[in-house]
């Protein structure tokens, strides 16, 4: 249960950053004009918003996972500060 729980604190906020995102990129970016190395990447619209969607999906996720990582020490000390009978480092 836990872990779902970390897993949904993960995903759900990177897919909200995600689609706004999207909408703030696309809303300025044509995605038949992008480039890549130089080069016109051949994708369709709709191939371009699904790339960019889940590019913008995983960087996300990796930034909350970053966050839930660094706050595990202070939310273990948290607890135990609330539980004397947790045992202490």
């Amino acid at each position: 249960m836990v872990m779902k729980k970390q897993l949904m604190l993960i995903v759900w906020p990177a897919f909200l950053a995600a689609c706004a995102l999207e909408l703030l990129v696309f809303a300025v970016v044509d995605p038949l004009e992008l480039h890549w190395g130089g080069h016109a990447l051949e994708l369709s619209r709709r191939a371009a918003y699904t790339w960019s969607f889940f590019v913008f999906w995983t960087v996300s996720a990796v930034a909350c996972a970053l966050t839930l990582v660094l706050s595990w020490p202070q939310a273990l000390e948290a607890s135990r500060s609330r539980s004397p009978d947790l045992p202490k480092d």
